[in-house]
């Protein structure tokens, strides 16, 4: 562990309110069993959000449309994180992004139509290929997928299962990102969105190790 690269992380997430503004990712009870629903034509099987992960999603992404509508370029897109949180202190496990605009359309698929569209909903949508999609697929059927194989072992008592009970509770945190924003190297001073996620990652992976889910981009801070 890099006592430096901690010490960047925690000044980052206490900057930014993380601990604060973060909510639990997965609609589950008391004793932390995920609730499922049924979705599509084919009643599909996934795992639940929780209300407030998806009230968080939208509030923010409505940032990055309302920009958009307005012909700003306020905002590049979304930083998000799913995470434990930890004597008040913030444990990644899987950073990401998702960018306002698309390759070709001024708005991308992953955030247009946002409160009514729960397929991509920012990377975190229903269907196969996104996070809850793949991850539900893994956790419920038994898919074999390497990545969110490697979720379900961090976040499951175990699986495949109908009762899907997370070893923990589990958090995501959100927000609107600004290029004007600075990132968690200061030094750096305002940051884009890729570049943070990019440095977020690389010091994350530096500072805690196994912990991070990421694939991508680890030790490179």
């Amino acid at each position: 562990m890099s006592v430096e690269h901690q010490k960047l992380w925690d000044d980052f997430c206490v900057r930014w309110g993380v601990v604060d503004s973060s909510v639990p990712l997965f609609h589950c009870d008391e004793n932390l069993v995920v609730k499922i629903k049924t979705v599509g034509k084919s009643a599909r099987q996934v795992l639940c959000r929780s209300a407030l992960m998806e009230a968080l999603v939208i509030e923010q992404v409505t940032y990055l449309l309302e920009d958009v509508q307005q012909e700003h370029t306020t905002y590049d897109g979304l930083i998000y994180m799913m995470h434990y949180v930890e004597d008040g202190l913030v444990k990644p496990l899987y950073i990401g992004k998702t960018e306002t605009r698309g390759r070709k359309n001024p708005i991308s698929v992953n955030v247009k139509g946002i409160s009514k569209n729960k397929n991509k909903f920012a990377r975190w949508g229903d269907n196969k290929q996104y996070h809850i999609g793949d991850l539900s697929e893994v956790v419920l059927n038994g898919g074999q997928n390497n990545k969110y194989e490697n979720w379900a072992n961090a976040l499951f008592e175990c699986y495949p299962t109908p009762n899907p009970t997370l070893n923990r509770q589990t958090y995501f945190w959100c927000m609107a990102w600004s290029s004007s924003y600075t990132g968690i190297w200061e030094e750096f001073g305002p940051t884009h969105l890729t570049f943070l996620e990019y440095l977020m990652i690389g010091v994350a992976s530096s500072a805690f190790g196994g912990l991070l889910l990421n694939s991508e981009g680890q030790n490179r801070a």
